[in-house]
């Protein structure tokens, strides 16, 4: 009886150990398993945390490409408009508003440069490997490069537009300084041919009295024996001061209203008449102005 007790404690004493052992394990099972859920959670938490950081950047880096492509495109529009307008004519106001959006077209790619060169810092900060992001930031840079080269060009084709411009309005003030020039002179010309045609064309004339005449020093008697016969002439010294002058083309007739007139100055015949009107005379008609005074410039006409 007591051998049958031992054996039965000694069952129920490894089956509290068996029992212990795999409670032991199971805890053990247990726990490895919470601590594999955990590690396999925080490493979701990290994966979902690193899409969400990759799906902010890419939704940034394709909203940046879309600004600077939106930049890209007016300043294309804007260069097409303004390579038309610098080979037009234009006043200082539409020059100026073109080399005002030429400046702004210059910042626009610098910071558009800049914004690209900060979006490639990025991406490569980030980790992300997405090739076709790196290729369009490479397009972009190439697109920036061509629409700095093309503005380059534009801005050399004003510069050269504006040399020539230049160049044709220095023409044009040297032309304008040598046509005054020329006008000046034409003008001293002009009036030295009016100053010899008025010299060629100045006669005098000088009527009156033989006492008034001889008292102002134009005429003179000379010649004859004892006071008889005696001759009128001009003196050889006229004083001009008593002759009134005239125009040979414009002067037709002399007006003498006197009684008698004769002509003391050498004239012919044929080139001159006396009017006659109401018993007196009227006036001297120059009939042919070329030969009246072809001889003398000095008309003198006594009259009584």
């Amino acid at each position: 009886m007591k051998s049958n007790r031992k054996i039965q404690n000694a069952i129920s004493a490894f089956l509290v150990v068996v029992i212990i052992g795999a409670a032991l394990v199971g805890i053990s099972i247990y726990t490895k398993k919470n601590t594999e859920i955990d590690s396999l959670q925080s490493s979701n938490v990290n994966i979902n945390q690193e899409l969400q950081e990759r799906d902010s950047m890419v939704n940034e880096l394709l909203g940046a490409f879309d600004e600077i492509e939106q930049n890209l495109k007016y300043i294309k529009e804007k260069r097409q408009v303004l390579s038309i307008e610098s080979q037009t004519e234009g006043n200082y106001d539409k020059k100026k508003a073109i080399v005002e959006d030429i400046s702004l077209m210059n910042e626009m790619l610098e910071k558009s440069s800049e914004h690209i060169a900060e979006l490639e810092r990025k991406l490569q900060k980030s980790g992300i490997q997405i090739s076709s992001l790196k290729k369009k930031i490479e397009t972009l840079n190439q697109s920036v490069e061509e629409q700095n080269t093309q503005i380059i060009a534009l801005q050399q084709q004003i510069e050269k537009r504006d040399e020539m411009l230049a160049q044709l309005n220095r023409q044009v003030d040297d032309m304008q300084v040598e046509i005054s020039k020329q006008v000046d002179t034409l003008k001293i010309k002009q009036q030295l041919i009016e100053e010899k045609t008025y010299q060629l064309n100045k006669g005098f004339v000088a009527y009156g009295t033989y006492k008034e005449l001889e008292e102002n020093g134009v005429l003179t008697k000379n010649g004859g024996f004892l006071g008889l016969g005696k001759h009128i002439s001009l003196k050889k010294n006229l004083d001009q001061d008593y002759f009134t002058e005239l125009n040979i083309r414009d002067t037709k007739s002399i007006p003498l209203f006197s009684n008698k007139a004769t002509i003391i100055s050498e004239h012919p015949d044929s080139s001159y008449t006396f009017i006659e009107q109401d018993g007196v005379i009227a006036y001297l008609n120059i009939d042919n102005p070329d030969e009246f005074w072809k001889i003398s410039k000095y008309a003198v006409i006594e009259i009584k």
